[in-house]
């Protein structure tokens, strides 16, 4: 799959997917193939869901069983501010602009952009093993909460039918550490621990 792309590009391609196969022999799943599927989602073995990740430095995988959970993404970023901030514009709604400008003059520590590109990162990767279509930056509008380290994201459009239920969004949690941003959302069964299904 990566055999003519760079070095580097072929190292992340190895090393998340051992991060994943590690995570997959934990739960009792043989090795397999993860081959990128529909817009380069990774194919999982029937009766796993799965999420990976990878920034400089650092890669990640996490898996769980399809009867335990429903969706997962995550995203790591490093803690550096967004190489263009003409690229804001185009992640970000004015009412997400506003809130990361307050962030950012509270808490100068974290780049705060970095943190809510992960965040949507995240809510893709829950979305669209679920939905099957694209969704773009600007149709979900995340809210980040520094006290508890946790965010929600709020879909702008339909959201796919879960367990009878339309999703109306998600909730994840973050961390900043080390020169690391990651989020993670895990949307478990009505009736579960975690952050449950909800609709609209």
């Amino acid at each position: 799959m990566v055999a003519q792309a760079v070095e580097s590009r072929r190292r992340e391609f190895a090393t998340v997917r051992s991060c994943a196969r590690i995570a997959m022999g934990r739960l009792g799943f043989a090795p397999a193939p993860l081959l990128p599927g529909l817009r380069g989602a990774p194919g999982w073995p029937d009766g796993l869901i799965g999420t990976m990740t990878h920034c400089t430095g650092y890669r990640a995988a996490a898996v769980g069983r399809a009867t335990e959970l429903l969706g997962i993404g995550m995203d790591a970023e490093r803690n550096e501010p967004l190489p263009d901030p003409g690229i804001l514009r185009h992640i970000a709604l004015p009412e997400e602009q506003e809130q990361l400008a307050l962030l950012a003059s509270e808490h100068p520590g974290v780049c705060w952009d970095r943190l809510l590109f992960s965040a949507k990162e995240s809510v893709y990767k829950t979305w669209f093993p679920l939905a099957r279509v694209f969704l773009d930056f600007m149709e979900c509008r995340v809210t980040l909460h520094p006290r508890t380290g946790t965010f929600s994201a709020h879909l702008l459009v339909p959201g796919p039918v879960v367990e009878g239920v339309r999703l109306s969004g998600f909730t994840g949690h973050w961390a900043v550490r080390n020169g690391l941003i990651l989020t993670a959302i895990a949307l478990t069964p009505s009736g579960s621990a975690g952050d449950r299904v909800r609709g609209a």
